[in-house]
């Protein structure tokens, strides 16, 4: 991604989001971001794209085996969750005494 012009994005962590593209996809459920990476454009969200990794055995992990982990998805594939609406909802941006706030379009309740 260009360090030039770094996008903004109205994701952040602790959100509520749905999934509306991919394997994942449910509109209805809300869930939890986890993490956001915003050099590469994507999130961490719990209990979506879960992957499976073979570890080997270690200090901290003994047996080793299958571990089922999180993967990040892209974030053009997450919609904020408007919990007055009960549904997906675009954000704007609005400054609020001198502070940028996020404001649902559906609902225009602060995010």
């Amino acid at each position: 991604m260009s360090k030039r012009f770094k996008p903004k994005f109205n994701v952040k962590k602790g959100d509520s989001v749905v999934i509306i593209t991919g394997d994942d996809k449910d509109v209805k459920k809300p869930r939890k971001v986890l993490e956001v990476f915003p050099d590469e454009a994507r999130v961490l969200i719990e209990g979506a794209n879960i992957i499976t990794r073979h570890t080997k055995p270690s200090a901290q992990n003994t047996k080793g085996g299958l571990v089922k982990k999180e993967a990040s998805i892209h974030i053009s594939n997450v919609k904020l969750w408007d919990a007055k609406k009960s549904e997906a909802a675009k954000v704007k941006r609005t400054r609020e005494n001198g502070k940028l706030i996020r404001v649902s379009k559906k609902s225009g309740d602060t995010i």
